[in-house]
């Protein structure tokens, strides 16, 4: 099914379509959300979380804004990040041992990688202040204000290299 066919069919409620959006991009936000949180059995609820979120929010998505797939990032991300910063995340990581994923092992010590769908090239396309902030962003979960924070730069000057990156990876893609 095309992308703008998808749109419409999720659009319309069609529960066909979310499970082809299930098939086609499980895989990479799972990824996304698992180097977040990094423990399997929470990336999975936050995975479940994430599909239930765009059914319910489908209506908010507007094709002039932005691709399909980074609508999707971001939700995933989003909710990765609120987990980690729940208490009860917070409390399960200092009460139990971290244990070695399966799907990592699989996927090697990394996780997700990006260059499994194309974006690592992309990426390492734009200037090196860009390239940094996109990676610091969607491969590593950093928030904005952690980003500023590390690079020691001001927030604004962090939000503005988002945005000129994220249009120009739009040009690029």
């Amino acid at each position: 099914m095309a992308e703008t066919e998808l749109i419409q069919a999720l659009q319309a409620q069609d529960s066909a379509a979310l499970t082809a959006l299930y098939q086609a991009y499980s895989p990479a936000l799972y990824g996304i959300i698992l180097r977040i949180v990094r423990a399997e059995p929470t990336a999975e609820d936050v995975l479940q979380e994430c599909f239930l979120k765009i059914w319910i929010t489908f209506h908010l998505y507007d094709q002039a804004k932005g691709r399909l797939f980074t609508w999707l990032i971001n939700i995933a991300r989003h909710l990765a990040i609120d987990k980690t910063r729940s208490r009860t995340y917070l409390q399960e990581l200092k009460t139990q041992k971290k244990e070695a994923s399966s799907l990592a092992e699989r996927l090697g010590h990394e996780g997700f990688r990006p260059e499994h769908i194309g974006l690592r090239k992309v990426v390492d396309q734009l200037a090196i202040p860009h390239k940094t902030i996109i990676y610091l962003m969607y491969f590593e979960g950093y928030t904005q204000s952690e980003i500023a924070q590390q690079l020691s730069i001001p927030l604004g000057t962090v939000k503005t290299r988002a945005r000129q990156a994220l249009q120009r990876l739009r040009k690029l893609i």
